[in-house]
């Protein structure tokens, strides 16, 4: 193998070897394996803030960051925050959240096809009919008991990640609505009365309500735990530090931005790239890249790049050590923007 080569894991030859076992440890933010066997984590801390963010002034927002978001706390509104991709949008919900220690961040990934019902909760008909017809022929039993038990319902419950988020609790959960701007048009304008009231009501839990014991139910939240729901409602006590992402994609409806608190993120700097690639990488990686970090900042007044294309070409010019580093590096930092 030539020297060129010697980096690459996979050769294109078409003959099998056992090159795999040269393939070094992953980027710490694609490192799956901080996952905690039993449950309690979810390894998004290391991934989102960086496994080295000890050795790094992790967040240093500015003034006007810092005052929005403590105004969304004290005000118990959601924050919007806007911003182009790789800007810390998403990793500002994180900070908060192991900040103030308030658990792992609730994630809901906003799709065209997202709807109101898909962050509130999800119930399965279908399934509770399947097991309803099994007992009658003779089966195992439905969920609660006996065929058809009104007290099995919460089985075939599931909270999404703003139902969980409105569960009532002494401390405020994290919810982030992740690029909200990729809905489609109503979405905006549904959440509205759930994000003001702070509440919402389960319908399938409703109808039976005085048929289950002390009215309540048990249903899975998002987090995977049980939770017991009460005459159908779900009602917070301390209203959820919700963050709303959008890239600025379009427009939102007034009675939206009305709600919300609006932060907008800049352009970052070289010292907030440094810190970023130092909490991810290590000192050594970031003053190894300074002049990759230099490339993307002049790149970036007249291109559209994101954070974390840097992060991948700087780990990968360091771990790998190709020859072509620069050709390397430009490959992996294209512009987002460019003519397709």
């Amino acid at each position: 193998m030539t020297e060129s080569s010697e980096w690459l894991i996979y050769r294109g030859a078409g003959e099998p070897h056992d090159g795999i076992e040269r393939l070094p440890s992953p980027p710490p933010w694609r490192d799956f394996t901080s996952r905690d066997a039993a449950g309690s984590g979810d390894g998004s801390e290391d991934r989102r803030l960086g496994a080295h963010r000890h050795l790094a002034e992790l967040h240093r927002p500015g003034a006007e960051e810092l005052e929005m978001i403590n105004a969304a706390l004290y005000l118990r509104r959601p924050l919007l925050v806007t911003g182009s991709p790789g800007a810390g949008k998403s990793t500002l919900a994180h900070s908060v959240a192991y900040e103030l220690g308030l658990g792992n961040v609730l994630r809901w990934s906003i799709v065209s096809r997202s709807a109101l019902q898909d962050g509130l909760y999800h119930y399965d008909a279908i399934a509770r009919l399947q097991d309803v017809q099994i007992a009658a022929q003779g089966g195992f039993g439905a969920a609660g008991g006996s065929p058809g038990a009104v007290e099995g319902i919460g089985s075939y419950l599931r909270l999404g990640p703003l139902g969980t988020a409105l569960l009532p609790s002494d401390t405020p959960r994290v919810l982030l609505i992740d690029e909200l701007d990729k809905s489609d048009i109503d979405l905006p304008n549904d959440l509205l009365n759930v994000l003001e009231e702070g509440e919402f009501a389960i319908p399938e839990l409703e109808r039976v309500a005085d048929r289950l014991p002390d009215g309540e139910a048990e249903v899975l939240t998002a987090d995977g735990v049980k939770a017991r729901i009460r005459d159908g409602r779900v009602r917070c006590r301390a209203f959820p530090f919700v963050v709303l992402t959008s890239n600025g994609e379009r427009d939102f409806p007034a009675p939206l931005m009305r709600r919300c608190i609006h932060l907008e993120l800049g352009r970052p700097d070289h010292n907030r790239l440094a810190t970023f690639v130092r909490a991810h990488l290590g000192d050594e990686a970031a003053r190894a890249g300074d002049d990759l970090i230099t490339r993307f900042l002049e790149r970036s007044r007249s291109e559209l790049l994101a954070a974390d294309q840097l992060l991948n070409a700087i780990y990968l010019t360091d771990a790998a050590a190709p020859p072509s580093r620069d050709r390397l590096a430009d490959l992996l930092v294209q512009r987002l923007d460019r003519p397709r």
